[in-house]
Order: structure tokens, then C-alpha cells, then sequence
């Protein structure tokens, strides 16, 4: 479900606003799609038995977790600023 709001002057997205929400919403996605793909690989590796590689590949995803959280926070603050 899709809830819009009527624009006031104080939330007009200017276009460098906009560019930086793209950028951020890209980032988190390449952060979650390496997160995704990194615990896939800690299962493979759990299968094969190398439990050592598995607990790499999940530090691995936990990192990337991490990161796009950072970026979500970040986006989340730029359009909270324009309200």
C-alpha cells in the first residue's frame, strides 16, 4: 500500500536530494544481495563440512547486513530532514 502526501514547500525533494536517495537505495541493495549471497555460501560450506569457511562466509554476510542498515539509517535521516 502506497500513502502519499500532498508536497509542502518544506518537503520538496530538491534534485541532489533525490540522486542521494537512489545512491543510497542502490547501496543497501548491493549490501543486502552480498549479505544474501554470502549465506548461501556459509550453507554450502556447512554441507561440505568446513565449518571453518562457513563461519567466514557468515561474518561475511553479518558485515554486509551491517552496512546497508548503516546506509537505510542514513537514507532514513535525509528524508526525515525534508519533514
Amino acid at each position: 500500500m502506497t500513502t502519499t502526501f500532498p508536497k509542502s514547500e518544506k518537503n520538496q525533494t530538491t534534485p541532489a536530494d533525490n540522486q542521494k536517495s537512489i545512491e543510497n537505495h542502490k547501496k543497501a541493495a548491493t549490501h543486502f544481495d552480498n549479505a544474501s549471497k554470502s549465506h548461501l555460501e556459509a550453507a554450502k560450506h556447512h554441507e561440505n563440512g568446513e565449518h571453518e569457511k562457513a563461519a567466514q562466509s557468515t561474518v561475511n554476510a553479518h558485515g554486509h547486513n551491517v552496512m546497508a542498515r548503516k546506509v537505510q539509517k542514513k537514507d532514513a535521516k535525509l528524508q526525515a530532514s525534508k519533514n
